[in-house]
């Protein structure tokens, strides 16, 4: 099992203290990174947590898990890796080098 937590569906004025304070119950916290938008800065609605270890992940999925949050259900599971390939990637603008009449 891994210690560190996927949390989705949350307010998106959530703070990483807050989330921090509310997970803290749980079990010591390594890390809180909340996700949030380049272009925007606003967050993007989900964030993990790290834990202690993995009993310390489990508490809080159990116990945490379709809990309300700021007045959003939380989801929280065991954080996946990245997928090879998954991000989207910026060439620059596009041109149409075509021939010009």
């Amino acid at each position: 099992m891994s210690n560190k937590l996927y949390v989705g569906n949350m307010n998106y004025r959530t703070s990483e203290e807050n989330l921090r304070d509310h997970f803290s119950p749980y079990g010591e916290i390594l890390s809180v990174n909340i996700i949030f938008d380049r272009q925007t800065g606003q967050s993007k609605g989900f964030g993990f947590v790290e834990m202690e270890n993995d009993d310390a992940a489990q508490a809080a999925i159990q116990a945490l898990n379709e809990q309300e949050l700021d007045g959003r259900r939380l989801r929280v599971n065991i954080a996946q890796p990245p997928q090879e390939g998954g991000g989207r990637r910026f060439d620059g603008p596009r041109r149409n080098n075509g021939p010009r009449y």
